[in-house]
């Protein structure tokens, strides 16, 4: 229970900071910048691997938990209570941003740029390059560019 009470509150953290910071920068017209709200999401991260990673692993993202189970890192009992962890952690943080902003249309949601394929085959590619680097630099990680010798 532990452990899902953990990613509850990882991913609550990073959908409140990450979105908050997009929403701010919305309502304050540019003063967080792209940068800032890059490194709030990346630092809300690093916070929860550093303070949750020993107790669920720090997943704090349903495509991770599925990567992790994929590699046989993560039991597959495991996975749908993960899952709903997770989710009930980023709609609760969704829900307390609606609360603070409840002008803001989008809460810091990205709308696709381009045609729907396009959009789909570009976040495809930037989750597995995401999954790649996060089981390549994970304990153990299964991860292999060669046959060992």
């Amino acid at each position: 229970m532990k452990k899902y009470a953990a990613e509850f509150i990882g991913t609550f953290a990073l959908v409140f900071a990450g979105t908050g910071a997009i929403v701010i920068n919305e309502v304050s017209h540019g003063a967080i910048t792209h940068v800032g709200i890059a490194l709030t999401f990346g630092l809300v991260v690093l916070v929860m691997i550093y303070t949750l990673g020993d107790i669920s692993g720090a997943h704090i993202n349903p495509a991770v938990t599925i990567g992790f189970w994929l590699s046989r890192q993560l039991a597959g009992r495991e996975v749908l209570p993960y899952i709903v962890s997770q989710s009930a952690g980023a709609l609760a943080a969704s829900g307390i941003v609606r609360l603070l902003f409840p002008d803001n249309r989008l809460l810091g949601a990205t709308q696709p740029a381009g045609a729907a394929l396009q959009s789909f085959v570009l976040e495809f590619l930037l989750t597995a390059l995401l999954m790649f680097v996060i089981l390549a630099v994970s304990t153990g990680s299964p991860v292999r560019l060669a046959a060992p010798r």
